[in-house]
């Protein structure tokens, strides 16, 4: 039997019949707890989480001392295209050399380095959970964190977690607000964060139109996300079109800074070349198409103008040439109107030439 699990709307309903909304991130009780791992999962829809399989402190045994081949551990585990955890363990499963495995490389070179903090020294910032109703826990923030404690300590092993009473009303914007001031994470990890985010804040914004009148202004989606004008600034333009995520997702390390100074040049592009403020859907989709390329170093085709080509034709005799060279054209009652004729239309000033030619040779020369 299927449960009827409450939208987003409808929490915050209930939440702000109770508080007023600038408390909704901030009356989140907690407190710090030592909590056994195995107690604990990840969040799979989390945008730093990676698809990992945890094993036992037995089986990670087994495979730390090659008991067991990669192909009866997929074979058992059925983890292919995942990462095997566990205890002095971990196994990147995903097909050798594929984008994804190297992606995975670096994330369990990034953990092992870390495990190796934590078995010598506590960790600064503890990793956030909060209670299901299993007798487990859910894991909000702190994947990475989390995966070097299976690391070094195993699943039997217990840590310290900050522990919210219940889940957070913003979940997602809770993740970004308190992964904000970290330099060592993704950057797609953290455009994606800003999304899933944002899209709470909107529900939330709309709400407070609909119970107060106005909604949430860029101010304060700032401050309820912990950052800065301009850092919000910042994942706005970036955000605003696929290929910038696409190529952060891909392992793209350029500086936030410099891929927003190419999508504003872009968009002032377009607005040049268009004369209009506002950009509709096939103008981002153009932009969408150059930032790709540029990011991607594929030169756009060079179209070449076809050249305009203005034909005098071929005379017949010395008469007409000479008179042609000589008379003011323009000047004869041939019935061409010079001042309405389009000069940059080649086909339109040919024909109009031609026409001269034939006027002269009956007009003028017999």
């Amino acid at each position: 039997m299927l449960l009827n699990v409450p939208s987003l709307e409808q929490k915050l309903t209930a939440e702000l019949s109770c508080k007023d909304f600038s408390r909704i991130l901030i009356d989140q009780p907690y407190e710090y707890k030592s909590i056994f791992l195995h107690r604990i999962q990840p969040d799979q829809n989390n945008a730093r989480f990676f698809p990992a399989v945890i094993v036992p402190d037995q089986l990670a045994y087994q495979i730390a001392t090659r008991r067991l081949s990669k192909s009866q551990l997929i074979e058992r585990l059925d983890c292919q295209d995942k990462v095997v955890i566990g205890k002095s363990c971990i196994l990147n499963c995903f097909h050798k050399s594929s984008f994804e495995w190297k992606k995975a490389n670096i994330n369990i070179t990034s953990i092992i380095e870390l495990a190796a903090n934590i078995s010598v020294s506590e960790l600064i910032q503890v990793p956030t959970i909060y209670p299901l109703d299993s007798n487990s826990y859910q894991l909000l923030t702190g994947h990475r964190r989390f995966f070097a404690m299976i690391y070094a300590n195993g699943i039997d092993g217990a840590a310290h977690f900050k522990v919210y009473s219940q889940k957070p009303s913003l979940p997602r914007t809770k993740q970004f607000q308190e992964n904000a001031s970290r330099e060592d994470l993704p950057q797609y990890g953290k455009l994606l964060a800003f999304q899933e985010a944002i899209i709470e804040l909107e529900t939330l914004s709309a709400m407070r139109q609909r119970t107060e009148g106005k909604g949430l202004t860029v101010r304060e989606m700032a401050s309820l996300l912990g950052i800065s004008m301009g850092a919000f600034d910042n994942y706005s333009v970036l955000t605003r079109y696929p290929a910038v995520l696409k190529a952060y997702q891909n392992g793209n390390s350029v500086p936030f800074t410099t891929i927003k100074k190419i999508v504003l040049t872009e968009e002032r592009r377009i607005r040049k070349k268009t004369g209009q403020t506002l950009l509709n859907v096939e103008h981002k989709r153009t932009i969408n198409k150059r930032i790709h390329d540029t990011l991607n170093n594929i030169k756009s085709p060079v179209t070449v103008e076809k050249k305009k080509r203005y034909r005098l034709g071929t005379l017949e005799s010395p008469e007409l040439m000479k008179f042609i060279l000589t008379e003011n054209l323009l000047a004869l009652d041939s019935g061409i109107d010079w001042n309405d004729l389009d000069w940059e239309h080649p086909k339109a000033v040919n024909e109009a030439f031609e026409h001269v030619v034939n006027y002269i040779k009956e007009q003028k020369i017999r």
